[in-house]
């Protein structure tokens, strides 16, 4: 679950705590777990601060706040302060935004080179997936990873994320597919050919942020006209 933190600060010194911000923000490249963080100012207090700082999760959020560099840049934003900060923990339980991140996340996820990632981050157990090539729909995390792991034993593929709709809890998502052919797929034997496919995929998300459901359409006979299928049924 997305997890938020709240840092409420009252200074005279804001410039000062800025350029701490930026120098937190440089030695913790490449080690921080925050994915998000907005500054704001109250309208009519201008000594008056607030942050926002995103986590995909409490435990993240609890691993950047472990780092030296955190506890150092902390004790000295305190100093900066007029008064001691106020902390407030969120647990986020409805963001439309979040939701359309963690569909990208997705499809980054199912992508990524090697042994495919855990997905329990993204999906729920109780996972229904509508594919018009399936006889029968997919239901359940594991077998959404044998789904894809039919196309990732068949190529080596990347997605690229035309346009992204949020409304509600639905995430439409226009992409495009593409892949090199590099081992077995529905019985043909790797070709090593270069194709691609456009589709579209609209995820349903539950309360606690994952996908619930997904109903997909993509160009299927289009990449099987790429592979030569259509060729070899036309002989």
């Amino acid at each position: 679950m997305t997890f938020v933190q709240i840092i409420d600060c009252r200074t005279s010194h804001f410039d000062d705590i800025d350029r701490l911000m930026d120098t937190w923000v440089e030695q913790t490249r490449g080690k921080r777990t925050a994915t998000h963080a907005v500054v704001g100012k109250d309208h009519s207090d201008a000594s008056h601060f607030i942050e926002i700082v995103e986590f995909p999760s409490y435990e993240e959020a609890m691993r950047n706040s472990s780092l030296p560099e955190t506890d150092k840049i902390f004790r000295e934003m305190v100093a900066l302060c007029d008064e001691m900060p106020t902390f407030t923990d969120l647990d986020v339980v409805r963001d439309e935004g979040l939701n359309a991140d963690t569909a990208r996340r997705f499809f980054g996820t199912i992508a990524v080179a090697g042994e495919l990632p855990p997905l329990d981050g993204l999906i729920a157990e109780n996972y229904h997936d509508h594919d018009p090539a399936n006889e029968q729909d997919t239901m359940g995390m594991d077998a959404l990873r044998r789904e894809v792991g039919m196309w990732r034993s068949g190529f080596d593929f990347e997605f690229a994320i035309e346009d992204q709709i949020a409304q509600g809890d639905r995430v439409s998502t226009r992409w495009v597919w593409s892949g090199t052919h590099t081992g077995e797929f529905m019985g043909l034997p790797p070709s090593g050919a270069k194709v691609s496919m456009t589709g579209n995929t609209t995820h349903r998300f539950g309360e606690h942020g994952k996908i619930v459901e997904a109903w997909w359409e993509y160009d299927r006979l289009g990449l099987m006209a790429q592979l030569g299928v259509l060729d070899a049924l036309e002989r």
